[in-house]
């Protein structure tokens, strides 16, 4: 990696400064793409965008910068998108600190302004050494999520589709699925849990989800769109939106892509669906609502998290038993036992002191495993 510190004056940053509707912001003299495909949208808010401006006119120093040249003899910001956006937009007008614009600046504060040096590195190597390069130098500031960090890597045709599909304020897969994910949009998120999902139904089966990410996007980043991957997650969020059409707070989060690559090709009644959720719901025993749309795919009681008994409803029953296992009737010291119920929550049962039970951990395991 060759990496060469350079000092920059603002005037030649903002000359020919552009921030186009469909996504692309350019200054110096149309050289430097301030916001490539890897790059996040523009998140800073007044009062963070002021104390950039706020620290020039006060010449003090701000964190250094990091440009890319890339094979066109340009460049691309690796790090500083956010300051040198909210230098540009100031020096447009677009906004002012302490009700004073740029326009309104005296000839000599103009001038300082414009003079002022940036201390940027020029850095040039291959896709790995920028990843890696940027993940080091991402320390401070508005840090990059892993998958903002991952499509520093895997940029091309394929990234700035998917990016427009699941990465813009607003965009289709915000308006598809809002009411079904968590999560920025603008901070790549919808795009991470869609390639995610995405990865595993094409039998991406990697150690951690990162690699498989990461697996897909290779395999991936010289399509010309991201056609595949979008008809893919409307697959999954249509099929959710039909076995599912009551909208509730507790679905937001599920990976529901991850339910459709199992139970995607069953058939279930939605109607049916319906009354064991709201029955479901209301179930105090229940503590893991979310999981509630698990159980009703495939029965697995593990997803409710049913409560557990107390350690004093624990203590009743094993003075009421005289410390006697209710299975092999050993005695057992309490360390040695375990709570249980004695009609199952899913015949009915529930996590109250009159259906409570010790039993020894051995015996425990060996109903557990009925």
């Amino acid at each position: 990696m060759k990496i060469e510190l350079h000092r920059i004056p603002i005037r030649e940053i903002v000359q020919g400064y552009q921030d186009n509707k469909d996504g692309g912001v350019t200054g110096y003299s149309g050289r430097l793409n301030i916001r490539p495909a890897f790059q996040r949208e523009f998140i800073y808010d007044e009062s963070q965008r002021a104390k950039v401006i706020d620290s020039i006119m006060k010449d003090f120093p701000l964190n250094v910068m990091y440009w890319v040249i890339n094979s066109e003899g340009n460049y691309e910001m690796l790090d500083g998108q956010q300051r040198t956006i909210s230098i540009c937009q100031y020096a447009s007008g677009d906004f002012a600190l302490n009700n004073v614009g740029y326009m309104n600046l005296t000839e000599e504060k103009r001038r300082k302004f414009l003079d002022y040096e940036l201390m940027i590195y020029f850095c040039e190597g291959t896709e790995d050494e920028k990843l890696d390069w940027f993940e080091i130098i991402n320390i401070s500031g508005e840090r990059l999520t892993p998958q903002e960090s991952r499509n520093a890597v895997y940029s091309g045709a394929w990234l700035t589709d998917a990016k427009e599909h699941f990465s813009r304020i607003k965009c289709a897969a915000f308006q598809e699925a809002k009411d079904y994910m968590k999560g920025s949009a603008i901070r790549q998120d919808y795009l991470e849990t869609a390639i995610k999902w995405a990865a595993d139904y094409d039998g991406i089966r990697e150690k951690t989800p990162d690699k498989a990410i990461r697996e897909y996007m290779r395999l991936h980043q010289h399509d010309k769109d991201c056609g595949g991957l979008w008809l893919y997650f409307k697959r999954v969020i249509d099929w959710v939106k039909f076995l599912f059409p009551v909208t509730r707070p507790i679905m937001k989060g599920i990976q529901w892509g991850m339910l459709y690559n199992i139970h995607g090709g069953k058939s279930y009644n939605p109607s049916e669906l319906e009354e064991r959720i709201k029955a479901l719901i209301t179930d105090y025993d229940i503590t893991n609502k979310a999981g509630i749309y698990e159980y009703v795919l495939d029965g697995e009681i593990k997803h409710l998290h049913i409560r557990k008994f107390s350690d004093r409803d624990k203590l009743t029953a094993y003075e009421r038993q005289n410390g006697i296992c209710s299975v092999c009737g050993k005695h057992f010291e309490l360390s040695e036992m375990q709570a249980d119920h004695i009609i199952a929550w899913s015949r009915g049962g529930h996590t109250e002191p009159d259906n409570c039970q010790v039993l020894c951990k051995e015996c425990n395991r060996m109903k557990g495993s009925k």
